[in-house]
């Protein structure tokens, strides 16, 4: 009766303290802004059960992968050693053996996976300090940090065996254990007070290894499962989508995110889930390529402030100096912000499904909309796209340019001409779609070429496609990209008045950017359109024969993925599947492809800003490109066109190697 005593003061004071910890952390989540993460719930379980429960994202590192799938799925089948445990603390000699053959199968396996979890804490533990990747080189703090876990975990499994063995020698065991069988069978004779003293300290372990987790990055074996749930990573319609700010609410005085409170408590959770593995920094390219960025540190620093800033504000702490100071500036630098290319290889990687994206694109509309804090050259892209609605200095009049070239061009030839523009036709109606030519695809000499070519091929599938022509506007995405939310909203209200005035509801656009804004973003201002890439809808007319490839090209050509088509909307097989359709053509993967695909520099409103920190990103990527030893680099995007084709002259490689779109080489096999 004492034992049980002492044990329940022992348990019910640690609970206590776990759940007090817990509640603190939870209020640090309310002073944040609040959001709805309850949408979609099919597929938030899919995710949850996919990456928290599978940690499928872990095993795209196999190594790391396996060493942690083998640690997370030890720790939930002995969580039936830790349950019988604590009942056995107030119900002297209870287990559950009483369920049978279940029970030997239990026992097999925590037998199994407690050898295994001793395993890898050992290799995690040496990986810790004789051989250590670059992501996990951390300061001496969070170093100790994880070697104190590691040897909670190991002490947690040596006094479950001890447990096992124990029982074993006095003739109480029970179930199936081979590991403790074996190890049992190197003693003599075993004592109850041996076995107590093993229970005693497996408990105690446990429950301290409990009440640390909350104060320690290890928070993640408890937040995890739920930062997991309510990431919109894959949920449709969200995923990495920038909120729109209400500027017709008088309410707001602070836009963007100059602090812990103006971030989403989504954000702070993430700040409490980061394990500090680095697989985020590691694929950054910014940071790859020697920028002062980290994305992890990005999201430390969120805690950090948290932890500094939050019990100030749940106390109602008045006149403390700690108040002053700002999440940007005095943790964040705005040089660590602008090096941001939002390519979202970090949101990729994260096995604990944080989002780094959106509170670095809040703090920049911090810097912009309220400290007018951002590089010089910024200015320019903002009074272009005030001037002539778009980022380049050319009128609206000039989006006509390529129209009336391609119509010159076909007449000469003497085919036909299946454009109208929607100015003329006065709907959209009786089209099968609305080409989006967007402002590169309009103004840039270079691509405007990929514009023709592309409705050279709608031409020859006989599609009829509509344009808008000079109503057409940028959609936006550069300035809600650098922080501009005013600007681009400005955009977004009277493209959405175009559109709508032409009941367009079907659009094709060459520009993976454009696509991502009008395809997910347009519909938070009461825009629905079906939005399809151009290499999307050149796999569709492959498909359905109107496009039929009849010239040979005996060409070596890579394929190189931009972020905004690939990881941000999950087209990587149908620009393949287009090129490949061509007779002759060799198609060879880069060593960075597809959704582990490599930055050209230029998304995140960085096609627009000088680049004088480190190495040049597009360098480092045309570098790889060109070490496939292809002729010729495919690309689908106005940007990564521009940052590849400089990155060749850069190489002096511009004669060796040439950049084309997917359809400028799909309308050379015609």
């Amino acid at each position: 009766m004492l034992r049980a005593i002492i044990f329940g003061l022992v348990f019910f004071g640690a609970i206590g303290y776990f759940i007090y910890s817990v509640r603190k952390f939870l209020s640090y989540l309310k002073i944040a802004k609040p959001e709805n993460r309850f949408g979609d719930i099919s597929a938030r379980i899919k995710n949850t059960l996919n990456i928290a429960f599978l940690q499928k994202k872990l095993l795209r590192s196999p190594l790391a992968g396996i060493l942690h799938v083998c640690i997370y799925w030890g720790f939930l089948i002995l969580l039936f050693v830790v349950l019988e445990s604590i009942v056995e603390g107030f119900i002297p000699d209870f287990s559950f053996a009483f369920l049978g053959p279940f029970y030997s199968v239990l026992t097999l396996l925590q037998d199994i996976f407690g050898a295994l979890v001793l395993v890898t804490v050992i290799f995690s533990i040496f990986r810790r300090y004789i051989g250590t990747p670059k992501r996990l080189q951390v300061d001496t703090g969070a170093k100790l940090d994880a070697t104190f876990i590691l040897m909670m975990i190991a002490l947690v499994m040596i006094t479950m065996f001890g447990m096992s063995v124990e029982k074993i020698l006095i003739g109480q065991s029970q179930g199936y254990r081979p590991v403790s069988d074996f190890i049992a069978s190197f003693f003599n004779g075993g004592s109850a007070t041996v076995y107590e003293i093993f229970f005693w300290a497996h408990i105690i372990v446990v429950l301290v290894f409990m009440n640390y987790l909350p104060y320690s990055k290890h928070f993640h074996v408890l937040s995890s499962v739920p930062n997991t749930f309510f990431s919109n990573y894959k949920i449709p319609y969200q995923g990495i989508v920038l909120k729109p700010i209400n500027f017709e609410d008088e309410s707001i005085i602070q836009y963007g995110a100059k602090d812990i409170e103006d971030l989403t408590w989504k954000n702070i959770l993430d700040g409490y889930t980061c394990t500090e593995c680095g697989r985020c920094t590691s694929v950054c390219p910014a940071n790859l390529t020697g920028k002062l960025l980290n994305p992890k540190l990005i999201i430390t620093k969120i805690r950090k402030r948290t932890e500094e800033k939050g019990p100030l504000v749940v106390n109602k702490t008045e006149n403390d100096p700690r108040l002053n100071k700002n999440l940007v500036h005095d943790y964040i630098t705005p040089q660590e912000l602008w090096a941001c290319t939002t390519c979202m290889a970090c949101v990729q990687e994260c096995p604990v499904m944080i989002d780094h994206i959106t509170p670095i694109v809040d703090m920049r509309r911090d810097l912009v909309m309220m400290e007018s804090d951002f590089p010089a050259e910024m200015n320019t892209v903002f009074k272009n796209m005030e001037n002539n609605e778009s980022p380049w200095a050319f009128g609206a009049e000039q989006r006509n340019d390529w129209i009336d070239e391609l119509s010159d061009e076909l007449a000469k030839e003497g085919k036909e001409n299946h454009l109208k523009k929607l100015s003329n036709i006065g709907t959209a109606d009786e089209l099968d779609v609305v080409f989006w030519s967007g402002c590169a695809g309009a103004f840039d000499k270079r691509y405007r070429n990929v514009t023709k070519s592309f409705a050279q091929l709608l031409n020859i599938a006989g599609v009829k496609y509509g344009v808008l022509g000079s109503e057409e506007k940028c959609t936006g995405d550069p300035a809600r990209r650098l922080g501009n939310e005013f600007l681009a909203q400005t955009f977004i209200q009277q493209n959405a008045e175009t559109l709508k005035k032409y009941n367009v509801k079907k659009v094709v656009t060459a520009c993976p950017h454009c696509m991502h804004t009008l395809k997910n973003e347009y519909n938070k201002f009461g825009v629905e359109l079906e939005v399809t890439h151009h290499t999307e809808y050149i796999d569709k007319l492959l498909a359905e024969k109107k496009l039929v490839p009849k010239k040979e090209i005996k060409e070596t050509v890579t394929y190189h993925d931009s972020c905004y088509l690939g990881r941000y909307n999950d087209v990587y097989e149908e620009p393949r599947k287009a090129l490949e359709s061509i007779d002759g053509l060799n198609l060879i993967e880069m060593a960075r492809s597809k959704d582990k695909g490599f930055c050209c520099g230029a998304g995140g409103g960085r096609m627009f800003l000088e680049e004088t920190e480190g190495k040049r990103v597009n360098v480092e990527r045309t570098e790889e490109a060109i070490n496939t030893g292809a002729k010729t680099i495919a690309s689908a995007c106005p940007f990564c066109m521009t940052m590849l084709t400089d990155g060749l002259k850069s190489k002096e490689k511009s004669e060796e190697v040439k950049v084309k779109d997917v359809a400028e080489i799909v309308l050379e096999s015609m």
